[in-house]
């Protein structure tokens, strides 16, 4: 396996809270170390002793199971103890902070802290209290940055690169963190990005990020090289955005007539859970040609290998805190 001797040197940052602001050599970096563990994983003895020592905590206060469990799975494959903190069980249901929270796990010495929360912002507010390294499992609508170099890695594996490509997200753009950080990576990387849905699920100033803004499927997905779908987050809706799911996978659901616009061979991706029936159609999301659903699973081990691997090795070095 190839160890990748300068990427650690020179991947300077403390933490990993998101894609914004990371350079297009560091997110080549990440992608590369990722690379290597995409084989380790297909062999028969799938552990190493890397991060043997260290102490990797998940705490989310979200359900993931598959997150998490790619985390998990990650941290042990390196020979790290992990240990998977049930939020429901914790002293936050008593009334505790999440900055006590912090301040009590930061007393323990944990060397990697991975969290998922439901509100934007609040990853960062832990790192800003803790000594270790940070990995944002998902923020509010913030980012999702482990998701997004996860999608670069299954798209720049089938296609052999990122720039140039032309991508279509659909779907619930308005509370994907998703979708935000994988505009960041995309844009970043050279790929024309655009984003499909309907009015009200297109926040405002999505503009700004540098993408193409679309509310007809047919027009979105003329030509695109890869289509992006995004499950529905009802839980974050608050009034009324959608008149019902039949009609959504009428007009924004993916199926094979409206996949005909795209280029032969599109790929077609989805971080998962899949709405079947709502923002997919079973047979595509099946479709053992073009869905790369079941890729992007396995990616997201590597590239969770790579990014504890990376920060591990920072650890006790200068680097930046803000990303």
């Amino acid at each position: 396996m190839n160890e990748g001797p300068t990427t650690e040197a020179r991947f300077l940052h403390r933490h990993l809270l998101g894609i914004e602001g990371l350079s297009p050599q560091e997110i080549t970096l990440l992608l590369d170390r990722s690379e290597a563990y995409v084989e380790q994983n297909r062999q028969l003895d799938k552990k190493k002793s890397t991060l043997r020592g260290r102490t990797i905590i998940n705490l989310f206060f979200e359900a993931s199971t598959r997150t998490r469990t790619s985390f998990e799975l990650a941290g042990k494959r390196l020979g790290g103890d992990v240990i998977n903190m049930s939020v429901s069980d914790s002293s936050l249901k008593k009334g505790e902070t999440l900055i006590d929270t912090a301040m009590t796990l930061n007393a323990m010495h944990p060397d990697v802290l991975c969290v998922r929360h439901p509100d934007s912002g609040a990853v960062k507010l832990l790192s800003e209290k803790v000594n270790c390294a940070v990995i944002n499992g998902g923020d509010g609508a913030h980012e999702h940055p482990t998701q997004a170099l996860l999608d670069a890695l299954t798209i720049r594996r089938r296609t052999g690169r990122l720039s140039g490509l032309l991508v279509a997200i659909s779907g619930d753009i308005m509370h994907s963190r998703v979708a935000r950080s994988n505009i960041h990576l995309l844009n970043t990387m050279g790929t024309r990005v655009r984003v499909i849905a309907p009015k009200t699920l297109i926040p405002a100033d999505i503009e700004h990020l540098g993408v193409q803004v679309f509310h007809d499927m047919t027009e979105g997905l003329t030509d695109c090289d890869i289509v992006m779908m995004l499950r529905l987050q009802t839980e974050r809706m608050q009034g009324n955005f959608l008149p019902s799911n039949r009609e959504y996978f009428r007009f924004f659901g993916l199926d094979y007539e409206k996949l005909a616009n795209a280029a032969p061979n599109a790929l077609i991706m989805h971080p998962g859970p899949m709405n079947r029936g709502v923002e997919i159609d079973s047979l595509v999301a099946d479709d053992f040609g073009r869905s790369v659903i079941r890729e992007q699973v396995e990616m997201g081990v590597a590239v969770r290998m790579a990014c504890l691997e990376i920060l591990t090795r920072n650890l006790g070095e200068t680097a930046p805190s803000n990303l």
